[in-house]
């Protein structure tokens, strides 16, 4: 469990992946995170916007990757607050309270991870597959080649594009159906946008194949507090993204929320 306090660290770098960057942040004293829990993100200074600088609620970020004493975040400039993180500098500060939520589990014996991820959500696959053994498989879906270069966050990825201009063709769910054809017996590790989510939920139901999705949703506290990241349970009632997951056995969901996805 993390400590109930956020943390105020020291940027160590900012490194270019085509659309994507990937923020490094000096973090010592940080509980060793499961693959797939995720921190919020808020910068020191000027986290706020308009004329009376309102400040912003803190972002929510998968962590990426543990590298020593480093934490590793994906972040994508989609408005004005994931763009002020991706403005950060070596030598700023950020506030970060985590790990939070549920992670991953990893497969048991004989099973084949495949890892599906779609644009930002790529971001909790890499530290994942950084601890895997035997057979993995890593597809990845993005809109275009600019964000195609995000997939050298893992080793060994195979590309689709929704344009063509990078790999395959289509939908990186037809990647997964392919897979799944030629051995079904595998463990899913999905995290992407809310229709991609569902794509991978409704094939892997109708295949009776295991999968584990990392949703994602707008929240406020990430300790359970606010109901802002809740989504639908199968049989009835919800689940809270920030402490039942965000990692989900998709079996519990009837369909994936449009909200809980990262966007892509």
């Amino acid at each position: 469990m993390a400590p109930f306090t956020r943390r105020r660290l020291a940027v160590t770098g900012m490194d270019e992946l085509g659309a994507y960057r990937v923020l490094r942040v000096a973090d010592p004293d940080a509980p060793e995170p499961d693959p797939g829990q995720f921190a919020m993100l808020a910068a020191a200074e000027r986290w706020g916007g308009g004329d009376e600088e309102r400040p912003y609620l803190p972002r929510a970020f998968s962590i990426a990757r543990r590298v020593g004493a480093e934490s590793h975040f994906l972040l994508e400039d989609v408005g004005p607050g994931s763009r002020r993180l991706c403005e950060l500098q070596a030598g700023e500060r950020v506030w970060l309270l985590g790990p939070l939520g549920r992670g991953f589990r990893l497969p048991p014996a004989r099973r084949r991870s495949l890892l599906v991820g779609g644009g930002a959500g790529i971001a909790p696959l890499a530290i994942l597959q950084d601890g895997l053994a035997g057979e993995v498989v890593v597809l990845l879906g993005f809109r275009d080649a600019a964000r195609a270069q995000g997939a050298g966050l893992l080793d060994g990825a195979r590309v689709a594009t929704d344009d063509g201009s990078a790999g395959h063709h289509g939908p990186v769910t037809d990647l997964l159906a392919a897979e799944l054809e030629r051995d079904p017996l595998a463990l899913v590790y999905a995290c992407g946008p809310a229709p991609m989510l569902e794509a991978v939920r409704a094939m892997c139901a109708e295949r009776s194949v295991p999968a584990q999705l990392a949703l994602e949703a707008p929240m406020a506290c990430g300790f359970g507090g606010c109901f802002g990241c809740t989504v639908a349970r199968r049989g009835g009632g919800y689940l809270r993204v920030c402490v039942d997951g965000p990692v989900i056995d998709a079996e519990q969901l009837e369909h994936v929320d449009p909200h809980a996805g990262a966007p892509a």
